[in-house]
């Protein structure tokens, strides 16, 4: 019997959302469909390279595809019709920004293990410090060398640190105990120029490591660019939690998908007597998710394998960490909730991504792309 595209469509009504809870058809996450001798191509509206769900959602496709006796060939093209912008960075999928309400919370270890992360996952993967103030991004993920520029000394080559492009001010300084003194305009000078001037390449995610606080670096980041996600770091203490919360209203009331809060030096297991505390309190960040309505990322625990000393490479690269768990956790849940914030984009199910009416009780992007949502791009 021959199978035609509409037959392929009812088969695919099948297949839910997991995070959404619809058909990935009543979504309009199938673009087109296509029979050509034994092979059916699916185009799906898929831009979030290596997140579980959605590679989760390809093997399901090529499963309903392969019973109605065809070979499935999946693609991904998300275009500016379906809400994304070509415009800003056509070369990069996700802006991914990692923020804070107060300095001191781990917040860039944090943006650090998530680009590494995105890394192991197989993402091709940038880190921007943008805190001018206190770019600490080099300390964490090292590079063997200074950025370079194009031939034609336009544009600065980020260098790479193990396969994640890294630009930081860190870098424009002679010394590393030198302080940058820049008032606003200045600073909105360094973060145009990083957004504007860098050879950043074709990149799945850019992970932006903003500065604490909601200042000029912050503003200019929502200004410029098409966010996918924020993510806000916090810890358990209660001034932590207080700033936290100042941070999510920043990024709602700039219209920023929120992916959630994540809490760092969360608990404390003790080697020797086998116990678990809470050095600097517990359940706040439930606390925070409850109160705004908004996604508990993951915890991350105080341990020794994150560095003291501020120089250790990310826990997500070395699989023999006790770190290595919650941490590469935290990494997939992140990829998974910027998947479901670009599928709602698409499906128009975006009224409940920042839980409108949950913040307004509280007191006071991305390109086309054509790629195998299964496997993801080549490196």
């Amino acid at each position: 019997m021959d199978v035609s595209p509409a037959d392929v469509e009812d088969a695919l009504r099948e297949v839910e959302d997991p995070r959404i809870g619809d058909d990935i058809v009543s979504l309009d996450l199938v673009n087109s469909i296509a029979i050509e001798d034994d092979t059916a191509d699916v185009s799906v509206a898929f831009n979030t390279p290596f997140a579980p769900s959605e590679m989760e959602l390809g093997k399901e496709i090529r499963s309903v595809v392969s019973d109605l006796g065809l070979d499935p060939e999946l693609h991904a093209d998300v275009s500016a019709d379906q809400g994304f912008d070509e415009e800003v960075f056509p070369n990069i999928r996700n802006v991914v920004a990692v923020a804070s309400g107060k300095g001191g919370v781990g917040k860039t270890t944090v943006a650090a293990n998530l680009a590494a992360g995105f890394d192991k996952l197989g993402a091709r993967v940038g880190l921007l410090d943008a805190d001018i103030h206190g770019p600490n991004v080099p300390r964490i993920l090292p590079v063997p060398e200074e950025p370079k520029v194009t031939p034609d000394e336009e544009r600065l080559i980020p260098p790479e640190s193990d396969g994640v492009k890294v630009m930081s001010m860190g870098f424009l300084v002679k010394n590393q105990d030198d302080p940058a003194v820049m008032r606003g305009p200045m600073v909105n000078n360094v973060m145009t120029h990083f957004l504007e001037n860098v050879e950043w390449g074709t990149l799945d995610y850019l992970v932006v490591d903003l500065p604490p606080g909601t200042g000029d670096a912050s503003l200019d980041l929502l200004q410029s660019l098409p966010i996918a996600g924020a993510a806000i770091v916090t810890t358990p203490q209660q001034m932590s939690l207080d700033d936290a919360r100042k941070g999510l209203r920043l990024f709602e009331k700039h219209d920023a998908p929120i992916m959630g809060v994540v809490e760092n030096m969360s608990s404390f297991h003790c080697p020797t007597c086998d116990d678990t505390h809470d050095p600097f309190g517990s359940k706040g960040a439930e606390a925070i998710a409850e109160d705004y309505d908004v996604e508990l990322l993951g915890k991350l625990p105080i341990h020794e394998d994150f560095g003291a000393d501020g120089t250790e490479a990310p826990v997500v690269k070395d699989e023999a960490s006790a770190a290595y768990g919650p941490t590469i956790k935290l990494v997939e849940e992140m990829a998974d909730r910027v998947s479901e914030l670009n599928r709602r984009k698409v499906a128009g199910r975006t009224e409940s991504v920042n839980a409108g009416s949950a913040f307004e009780d509280q007191p006071a992007g991305t390109a086309q792309v054509t790629t195998d949502p299964g496997q993801g791009p080549g490196r």
